[in-house]
Formats: C-alpha cells, sequence, structure tokens
C-alpha cells in the first residue's frame, strides 16, 4: 500500500508543479498542505515553511480569505475571487482565487485546491470562468463515479458474504469451525487494508483530476509512448477534440510542426523539464493557436519516469501585439526617413525665406532712410513757417502741403510697421503707465479733427482698473489711433464712444477689454473678414471717398494677437461699428515715473545744452529752429568725429545723434562716447530708418532712445525733457525685472501630494509618472496655439480635454483646469469667444512653468535612488 501511496503522490506531484499559476491544497482546517514553485515565488516563502501553517494569512484580508473560503465548501467550488497575497517582504500581488472541493469515497470533503492568478499580469479572467464551470461539471462527474464504486464495494462485501455462507456449509466439526473463523478474521483484516488502499487510491485520483482541472492553460498527460492519458477541458477546447478522441491518441497529432513536438517531447525525457518551447496547436476546424509548450517527466515510486505532464499556455494575443509593435517601428522608421527628407526641404527653404526678409528688410531701411530725410525737412520747416504770420491763402497752401506729408508718413510707418510684423520682428516692451491717463491724452490729439466734423467724442472708463499697469503704452496707443481714426474717417454725425473695462482681475494682471463705438457708414457682414487684410477695405469705393492704405486694421489686428489679445467687429450699415478688443497687463507696485504723455512747454527750464549731430545742412537748419523754439542751446557737429572733438573740449546734457553721416555715423561715435569715452550723458537717436534692425542696434551700442523722422517737436520736447528731469530710468527698469523674477519665484504651480498618495510613494511610478506629464504636455500646448490659431475647434476640444486630467494629478490649482475647461467649452461652440487667445497664452505659462519645477522634482528623486 505504502508503494502505491508513493507513487500516486509523485504524480500528484508532477500535476501540481506543472501548473503555472500558483497552486495551493488546503485541509478542511485552513492548513496547506501541498504548494508549487509558482507559490513559493509570489509569497517568498520556501515549500517547507509554507506546509502546515494557516492559509489565511498570507492575504493582506485574512477575514475575507476565510469566507471565500467557506463560500467553497458550501459550493463545492468558488470562481474569480480577488484577493491580494503579500510577499514576506512587502509587495502585493492581486490574485483572483479559484479553488475546487475534491472528496474522500464517501463523498465527504477532504480539502480545496486553490488557483491563484496573477491579475496584475494576466487578463484572462473570462478563460478562468470558463475552466471553473467545467471543473464544476467534473466535480459532478466524479461524484458520480465515487458513487458507482460505492455500489461495487457493496456488491464485493456481498460477494464475501456468499464465500463465507459457502465455507460455513463445509465446517463438519467444531474445531474446524473454530479454524474457519480464525481464517475470516484475518480474511477481515486483509479486506480492511483492501478497502483502505482503494479508498486512497479513489482520494488521490480525484486529487489529481482537481489539479489537472484546475489549471486555466490545456494540460496534458502523456505516457512514454507519446500517448495521451488524461487532459483537463481547456486541451478539449482549444483542440474541438472530446476526451474519448483525445484520450489514448498520438500527442503529436495536434501541433502543425509535429516533428518539432516530438523533439521537445523528447527533450523533457533528457532533461527531466523544458520550459517556453515555441509550437502551434491546430483545432479540428482548421485554427491555429500559438503556445510556449512547458513540460516535466513524473515518475513511479521506484523513480522511472512513466510519463510527462504538458501545459501549453496561448500566446496568440502576446504574437500579434509584438507583430504590430514591429510593423508600427517599420512604419515609424519609414515616417521618419520622410521627416527628415521634409525637414531638409524645410531647412532650405526657410534659408531662402531668411535671405528674402533680410533682403526686404535692407530695401525696407534703405527707402524708409531715403524718403524720411527730405520728408523730415519739408514737413519741419512747414511746421515752422505755419507759426509765422501768413494771409489766409498762404495758411491754406500750407496746411495743404503738411496734410500731405502726414499722409505720406502715415503711409511710410504703415508698411514699416506691416514688415516688422510679417518678420516676426516686432517687439513688445513692458514699462509702467497709467492707463487712464495714457489712454486720454492720446485721445486729446483727435479734438479738433472731432470738432471740425461736429462730432462728439464720448469717454468710458472703469475706475476699477489699477492705476498703474505693465505694458506697451506706444502700441497700444498705436491700436486706438488707428481705430479712431477709422472711426473719425467713417463717421459724418453722431457719436464717437471709447470704453475701457476691466475684465477680469488676480493678483499678477489685469485683463482689459477696450471698445470704439462709432454712428458710421458700416461694414457689410460678407466683408468684416476681410477688412483686416493687407491693402484691404470693405468695398473699392472706400479710399476713394474716404482715403487710406488699407494696412491700418491689418496692423491693429497683428498687433493684438502677438500680445496674445482678440479683436472683434459687430457692425450694421448705416447703423455704426463697435471694434472692441482684450489685453493683458501685468500689475506692478512700481510707480509709472516714465509715462509716454506730452511735457507741457516749460518756460522755466533755462540753461540746457544740447549736441546736435546731423549732416544734412536742412536738417542741422531745422533743428536749430526747434531748439531755438524751446529756449535750448545748441550746437551742431556735421559728423561722429566732431562730435566727440567737441564732447571733448566741453560739456552737453544731452546729444541729438543722428544714425547715417559719413567719416563716422551714430552708431560708432556712441559706442566711442560710452565704451571709450565712458560718458553717460543721455544720447537720443535721430533716424529716418525705424525698422527693428537699426533700433536693436542703438540699444545695443547705449543710446537711450530714438526720434523717428520728420521730426514732431512735441515728442522731442518730451524726450529730451523726460531723460534729463527722469534719470533713474535704468534703475527703475532693473528694479521691475526683479520684481518680476521674485514674482515668479514666488509662486509654486504643482503639489505632489497627491500623486505621492496615488503611487503609494513608489519612486519609479512617480518618475514614470512626471516624466509622461514632462514628455505629453509641451506638445498638447503646441496643439492648442497651432489649432486656435487655424479654427480647428475639434482639435482644439480635443487637446483641452487630453490635458485636463493632468492637473489634478500633479496637485495643480482647480483653477488652472478651469482655463482648460473654458477653452475646450469655447472650442464646443466654435467660435474665437471673447479673451480665449489670453487663456491660452496665461494657460501655456502655467504648464511650461509647471514643466520646469516636475523636471526639478525628478531629478531629486532620481538621486534619492
Amino acid at each position: 500500500m505504502e508503494i502505491i501511496n508513493n507513487q500516486i503522490s509523485k504524480y500528484a506531484r508532477s500535476l501540481i508543479e506543472a501548473i503555472l499559476d500558483p497552486t495551493i491544497s488546503i485541509d478542511i482546517a485552513g492548513k496547506i498542505t501541498d504548494v508549487n514553485e509558482a507559490t513559493v515565488n509570489i509569497t517568498g516563502i520556501s515549500r517547507d515553511s509554507l506546509i502546515g501553517t494557516d492559509y489565511f494569512d498570507y492575504f493582506t484580508e485574512p477575514q475575507k480569505a476565510k469566507d471565500i473560503f467557506q463560500e467553497a465548501f458550501t459550493n463545492g467550488f468558488v470562481v474569480d475571487s480577488t484577493l491580494t497575497l503579500h510577499h514576506k517582504k512587502g509587495k502585493l500581488t492581486n490574485i483572483l482565487f479559484n479553488g475546487t472541493v475534491f472528496r474522500d469515497d464517501q463523498g465527504n470533503p477532504s480539502g480545496v485546491i486553490v488557483v491563484s492568478r496573477n491579475i496584475a499580469e494576466q487578463k484572462w479572467a473570462l478563460d478562468l470562468k470558463i475552466a471553473n464551470k467545467e471543473l464544476a461539471h467534473q466535480n459532478k462527474v466524479k461524484e458520480k463515479r465515487a458513487a458507482e464504486l460505492v455500489i461495487a464495494n457493496k456488491e464485493l462485501a456481498y460477494q464475501n458474504e456468499e464465500k463465507e455462507k459457502r465455507a460455513a456449509e463445509l465446517v463438519i466439526a467444531n474445531e474446524e469451525l473454530l479454524f474457519q473463523n480464525k481464517e475470516n478474521k484475518k480474511r477481515e483484516i486483509v479486506n480492511k487494508e483492501l478497502t483502505e488502499i482503494n479508498n486512497s487510491a479513489k482520494l488521490a485520483s480525484q486529487y489529481s483530476l482537481s489539479l489537472i482541472e484546475a489549471s486555466q492553460d490545456p494540460l496534458v498527460t502523456i505516457n512514454t509512448k507519446g500517448k495521451i492519458t488524461d487532459m483537463n477541458e481547456a486541451l478539449v477546447n482549444i483542440t474541438g477534440m472530446t476526451r474519448e478522441e483525445l484520450t489514448d491518441s498520438d500527442f503529436f497529432d495536434y501541433f502543425t510542426q509535429q516533428q518539432q513536438a516530438r523533439e521537445v517531447y523528447q527533450e523533457v525525457f533528457e532533461k527531466g523539464s523544458v520550459a517556453d518551447s515555441p509550437l502551434t496547436i491546430r483545432h479540428k476546424d482548421g485554427k491555429l493557436t500559438d503556445v510556449l509548450f512547458n513540460g516535466s517527466v513524473y515518475k513511479d515510486y521506484r523513480g522511472n519516469v512513466i510519463g510527462v505532464v504538458i501545459v501549453a499556455r496561448d500566446v496568440t494575443e502576446q504574437k500579434r501585439i509584438a507583430t504590430e509593435l514591429i510593423e508600427a517601428r517599420v512604419f515609424a522608421e519609414l515616417a521618419t526617413e520622410i521627416a527628415e527628407e521634409a525637414k531638409k526641404s524645410a531647412e532650405s527653404a526657410t534659408i531662402i525665406a531668411e535671405n528674402a526678409v533680410k533682403a526686404k528688410q535692407q530695401f525696407l531701411s534703405n527707402m524708409s532712410h531715403e524718403i524720411r530725410t527730405p520728408m523730415n525737412a519739408i514737413i519741419g520747416f512747414t511746421k515752422v513757417v505755419l507759426k509765422t504770420e501768413l494771409s489766409s491763402k498762404q495758411k491754406e497752401y500750407l496746411d495743404a502741403i503738411k496734410m500731405s506729408g502726414d499722409a505720406l508718413i502715415v503711409l511710410i510707418n504703415d508698411i514699416l510697421d506691416l514688415a516688422k510684423v510679417d518678420s516676426g520682428k516686432m517687439t513688445f516692451e513692458k514699462t509702467p503707465f497709467k492707463m487712464k491717463t495714457s489712454v486720454f491724452s492720446m485721445l486729446h490729439l483727435f479734438e479738433t479733427k472731432i470738432q471740425e466734423k461736429n462730432l462728439k467724442l464720448v469717454k468710458e472708463y472703469d475706475n476699477k482698473i489699477p492705476a498703474v499697469l505693465l505694458g506697451d503704452s506706444v502700441r497700444l496707443h498705436q491700436i486706438i489711433l488707428n481705430l479712431v481714426s477709422n472711426a473719425i474717417k467713417f463717421t459724418s454725425k453722431g457719436n464717437i464712444t471709447v470704453s475701457v473695462n476691466l475684465i477680469h482681475e488676480d493678483d499678477d494682471k489685469a485683463i482689459i477689454e477696450f471698445a470704439i463705438t462709432d454712428d458710421g457708414i458700416g461694414v457689410a457682414e460678407n466683408k468684416i473678414g476681410k477688412i483686416f487684410e493687407n491693402f484691404q477695405q470693405a468695398s473699392s469705393g472706400t479710399s476713394r471717398l474716404y482715403g487710406g492704405t488699407g494696412l491700418g486694421l491689418a496692423i491693429v489686428k497683428q498687433l493684438i494677437e502677438q500680445q496674445g489679445g482678440t479683436i472683434r467687429v459687430k457692425s450694421t450699415i448705416d447703423i455704426g461699428s463697435t471694434f472692441s478688443f482684450t489685453l493683458s497687463f501685468q500689475k506692478t507696485s512700481s510707480d509709472a515715473e516714465l509715462g509716454n504723455e506730452d511735457v507741457e512747454l516749460d518756460t522755466k527750464l533755462k540753461n540746457i545744452k544740447v549736441l546736435v549731430v546731423e549732416d544734412i545742412p536742412l536738417n542741422q537748419l531745422l533743428m536749430k529752429t526747434l531748439l531755438d523754439d524751446f529756449g535750448f542751446i545748441w550746437d551742431i557737429a556735421e559728423n561722429g568725429k566732431v562730435a566727440i572733438e567737441k564732447l571733448k573740449a566741453d560739456v552737453y546734457d544731452i546729444i541729438l545723434m543722428d544714425l547715417q553721416m559719413p567719416e563716422m555715423n551714430g552708431f560708432e561715435a556712441t559706442e566711442y562716447i560710452r565704451n571709450t569715452m565712458n560718458s553717460k550723458v543721455p544720447i537720443i537717436a535721430l533716424t529716418a530708418d525705424v525698422t527693428t534692425v537699426d533700433l536693436a542696434k542703438c540699444k545695443v551700442v547705449g543710446m537711450n532712445d530714438y526720434i523717428a523722422k520728420p521730426v514732431d517737436e512735441k515728442i522731442l520736447y518730451s524726450k529730451i525733457i523726460g531723460l534729463l528731469k527722469k534719470p533713474k530710468l535704468a534703475k527703475l527698469k532693473e528694479t521691475l525685472k526683479e520684481e518680476e523674477v521674485t514674482i515668479a519665484k514666488k509662486i509654486k504651480y504643482i503639489d505632489l501630494v497627491y500623486l505621492n498618495e496615488r503611487t503609494k510613494s513608489n519612486p519609479t511610478l512617480m518618475m514614470e509618472m512626471i516624466s509622461l506629464y514632462l514628455e505629453q504636455t509641451p506638445p498638447l500646448i503646441h496643439t492648442i496655439k497651432q489649432s486656435l490659431a487655424e479654427k480647428n475647434w475639434t482639435l482644439l476640444g480635443a487637446a483641452a480635454h487630453k490635458m485636463i486630467p493632468s492637473f489634478a494629478i500633479m496637485g495643480m490649482s482647480v483653477d488652472f483646469e478651469n482655463m482648460a475647461k473654458k477653452i475646450q467649452d469655447f472650442a464646443i461652440v466654435e467660435q474665437k469667444t471673447d479673451g480665449i487667445g489670453t487663456l491660452v497664452l496665461e494657460l501655456e505659462k502655467i504648464c511650461l512653468q509647471a514643466c520646469i519645477e516636475l523636471q526639478e522634482e525628478l531629478n531629486i528623486i532620481k538621486n534619492t535612488l
């Protein structure tokens, strides 16, 4: 009996080890009686240490494990119950608990076979349910078999009784009867032992069947001749054959490569086991399934190999994914090659375009200088003559000359501004200014024109707007000037209303809406989009009737949008128009000491000595005349060399420096004054070229400011007085820069508390999450900006939607998340709603700062590992 039990035990051991998932045999008291190597790996505890211990101690929820264990005894099985196993080193593994009860020959439960599938790595929960249903079916079949065996044993007992009766009839004497009784007792002992052996064999058989059916993968036992001796339902399903057809059939017949299967089978006998050999099983209907062949031998009580246990894991889906990845990689490499070619073409086109832009800039620079130089004298002297006593006819003619000159200068300025915008070289200052004073003083320029046309100018200003803001007041003036000029031009009666309102304010910024409303001729609805194009007006007759180049609104739109704002138009023919735009301004605690307001002529300012460096006699004469009117003392130098000599010999309060001169130009002279003479005397550039290139040079060599020719006497006076009365400009600008840096450093956009909780302080997972954010966010921001510019509302909404969850994960303020949601809402209504451009720029700033902070956090985490 011991030999038989030993052989059965070894067979059961081979079966339990053949199962790839953690498999445990438990008695009715909940004690572990057997485990496979997968259980040892998932718990980190040796087989000897596990056997005899309480099964429930290895779960994070022992009571839940006990309840499921009791459910198995109540129902005969349990399917897909979720539990969490803990490794002795603390690692947690989520598993699906699947168990079935095995019974003795009387049908009483002897214990439970449990298979735990790691659901963190596998996705075959559905197969598990099917396998367990089949397991329940097999249990019923086994119970039926057990009942049949009980009947057979009863029949055996009956036969024994018959034999005893026949033996009793043969008794002749009492001594023989005694002898027979003794023999019967011996037979009873033997029968009892046979019954126990029979029961043990049945129990072991049921245990083995439970192990086979517990495997979710196809499992089969094969004898030394390659014939199938047993199998589970999973093998039936994958081959499409019945159990009867499979039993005693040749195992190799079910593979597409039978010789390879035979070689792997022989390798099992040679090495004792084989792992992850790839083969393909064929279903009887022709369906092919890729599997990994895993097998080990099992032996009899003498240690002789009597067969092989095989488990075939289905890897069809994994192979499909691997194939798709290879294809994707090939396509990606092909796309990369195409992109490289496109990049080369784009770089070549960029170089050509840059050269064209440079040529255009040089042409505009030269033309600007050539046109502005004579215009400076024409307009300047016209203004001077207009101050003298004139007859009405003379004044009328001079006014016509001045008006024509002004119109020509406006055209030149428009063309230059458009060139700067198109080349992307338009720069925007951030200096403190008083919004209310700045806007109202600029509107003061239109009072004469409005009175001439009998119009009424209405000013509406929101006093909640902060008094001092940071921004480019010059560009703001340029925008409002264009819009108000148009309103006056196209309105013959009624009102011109300029309103300034606060839309949004927080600790750092204020968003302001400017609106210019007129009672003029209006714009047809189908022409509104066209009026913002270069050299375009509402109709072909507009230029003839009202004048203008059609560049003003194109420049206005570009100036607004490059500052992150938006412009809108509402118009009705013969009723009027409203042009409104929004801009964001940074708040500041600095005073607007350096405002751009015109300075009234101060007759008390005396003894201001000005050095005029100018080579053209007409311009020299004009500057002399203007400075005499200001009451200033002047000196003339015809080029940079003469200016340096005069500066060495005398002291001047300020220098007016022309840029283009013979022998030594204005740039060279200024560089010498600053670097060689170390003089800090204020220098104002007099330039007929106001392109970005020359203005940048002015700043580099150390000039304090510039004035464009033709020179406006009010601007000239304001800039001279501004530089002489406010020498702390550089210090204030430095203070503002420091203040901006301090504000940026003070605000921290991320908080990783939530991410730390979600990842259970797992540094590897935190690094993966942060790296994913750093990888995805900049492209999403780019997509949002590009789709907004192209009015691709679907793409805009999708990009904003994809970004929303990341705010909460990285612990960013819900206000930032709401900004992304607002952008998404704007995209849904499919229109460029008020303020969306500002929101996008603000969101970009926030997300890029968050990326910087997250990169720092990522580096810290890396250094701690």
